[in-house]
């Protein structure tokens, strides 16, 4: 049997996250070589975690990657908050996103290197962990802009793409309304704003008014004024800016740039 050196076995454990005994028997059974060592565990762990597949991920992190052409949001679940702090899941989310930059535009699909790094957290934690969604969006050189804000616990994400003359600074301001404003914006403009929720909202305020003996024609006309003030409550560029309630969100972007549109991820959310 060869010879285990301690620190081929540290070096294994470095890379798998793993306990020393159980990497010194994997050397061992390896005979000494520290990349057969891991290939083996990666065999008869991953086979392991299969089975805990079906355990509930609840919490996990965003993370976003940009380049001058593109620009990536991704959420990773895992089952635990103590491991979505981890070091190990952080790196894992982050290359993850800088991978989604070589998919195409639009919902990006695993890739065997993607499902690399989270078989690697699965082993390392003992958690199950997946991509939940990861999106790419693209645009022509020298055409726009990306900004981009992480809250502090990796749980919300935004990703805003912007057009026309405008600072990564302002940018990041708009991204960090767009996380705490309150309500949630759901579109950059009113024409924005998905019909679902215009119609489930108009349909909502025509049911109160006739509710209240208001004729249905009646009840319609004396919507479409509040309907009005709805749209300026949840259209972004039309809310008060969280960081001076005095201007809104269209004023901080300016005259010479524009809201293409943008991302708001959250964790454990229905996408």
């Amino acid at each position: 049997m060869a010879e285990i050196n301690s620190k081929d076995v540290m070096n294994l454990r470095n890379r798998t996250g793993l306990p020393m005994m159980a990497c010194k028997a994997a050397l061992g059974e390896a005979g000494g070589d520290v990349d057969k060592a891991e290939e083996l565990l990666r065999k008869q762990l991953k086979g392991k975690m299969e089975t805990k597949m079906d355990r509930t991920a609840g919490e996990g992190r965003v993370a976003i990657a940009k380049t001058s052409e593109a620009a990536t949001i991704v959420e990773i679940r895992t089952e635990t908050d103590f491991t979505a702090k981890n070091d190990k899941f952080i790196h894992a989310c982050e290359a993850i996103a800088k991978l989604a930059i070589n998919a195409h535009a639009g919902a990006v699909a695993s890739t065997p290197e993607m499902q690399k790094l989270i078989d690697d957290v699965r082993i390392s934690t003992g958690e199950n962990a997946s991509i939940a969604r990861a999106h790419k969006i693209v645009q022509d050189p020298g055409s726009g802009s990306f900004g981009s804000y992480v809250h502090h616990d990796g749980k919300t994400g935004v990703l805003v793409q912007a057009t026309g003359s405008i600072s990564d600074e302002t940018l990041r301001k708009v991204c960090m309304h767009i996380t705490a404003a309150v309500p949630r914006p759901q579109g950059v403009s009113a024409n924005d704003v998905p019909a679902n929720i215009v119609e489930k909202e108009r349909r909502f305020r025509i049911e109160q008014a006739m509710e209240s003996g208001k004729p249905k024609e009646i009840a319609e006309k004396m919507v479409e004024g509040g309907m009005r003030k709805f749209f300026e409550e949840i259209a972004l560029l039309e809310q008060p800016f969280i960081m001076d309630p005095t201007i809104k969100v269209k004023d901080v972007v300016g005259k010479d740039a524009q809201i293409v549109g943008f991302y708001r991820w959250q964790v454990g959310e229905q996408a």
